[in-house]
């Protein structure tokens, strides 16, 4: 499979909604939200973005406190981590209103333990330097942050990724995988996946090796018809391609 970056209909949400940010009148609401189910490419697509923009990308853990959340930062930007709390974060504003940086938190729901006194430390990094932050986090967490109403009013924008359409999953296939599908094949790579681009990305690596062992450059849904290629794991039962039978 070829590695290559695939702009979906969520990527065009996810950049729409960034340039709001950046754009914003209130100096201190700069932080996004991005949040839906898993597998529907977020941390993939927030975290190319990340790259390309130089951000600090941190994945928070179940155990964070505003401590751990400084003292991580402060290992990305090469910060010295010692010292006490206050002292630290003094370092890391100092670093971040110099550099600008953007910062990222992927698992936000992590920040939301203990009255949310992580996430109310990154508001506080965020007023103070006046950077961007972006927190991916699932279906619920829009309904979580809302209770905190000194974080909630600082979220310029909020996106939710839903699943990957049909031309999605078709650009996907043409872009990455390395043997010519078919339309049909293509909608059946959909139609498998559910939209996860998660999901769609197995799925056309599962083809590829089929092609592979049968010396095939190029399949229709013909070539695949009852071919198991994913797995449900809830039902425990396989995915496999389905070929229209005519009347």
């Amino acid at each position: 499979m070829r590695k290559q970056f695939v702009k979906t209909e969520n990527y065009s949400r996810f950049t729409t909604g960034i340039q709001a940010v950046e754009q914003r009148g209130a100096a201190e609401a700069g932080m996004m939200l991005v949040h839906g189910a898993p597998g529907y490419g977020k941390s993939h697509i927030v975290g190319h973005w990340a790259a390309e923009s130089r951000a600090v990308f941190l994945r928070a853990n179940v155990d964070w406190t505003p401590k751990y959340f400084l003292v991580e930062l402060a290992k990305v930007l090469r910060v010295d981590p010692t010292g006490t709390a206050q002292q630290l974060f003094s370092r890391l504003l100092e670093r971040v209103v110099e550099a600008q940086t953007p910062i990222v938190i992927d698992e936000a729901e992590f920040t939301l333990h203990n009255g949310a006194a992580a996430l109310e430390k990154v508001r506080d990094l965020s007023d103070r330097a006046e950077v961007t932050v972006v927190l991916i986090g699932m279906e619920r967490i829009q309904q979580s942050i809302a209770r905190h109403k000194q974080i909630a009013s600082r979220i310029a924008q909020v996106v939710e990724f839903g699943a990957s359409t049909l031309p999605d999953v078709e650009h996907a296939c043409g872009q990455l995988s390395e043997v010519a599908m078919s339309p049909a094949l293509m909608a059946e790579v959909h139609r498998i996946s559910g939209g996860r681009m998660r999901e769609v990305l197995n799925v056309i690596a599962a083809v590829e090796r089929i092609a592979a062992i049968n010396g095939q450059d190029s399949l229709d849904v013909a070539d695949l018809d009852g071919a198991a290629l994913s797995y449900d794991w809830q039902t425990r039962t396989p995915k496999a391609v389905r070929q229209a039978r005519g009347r």
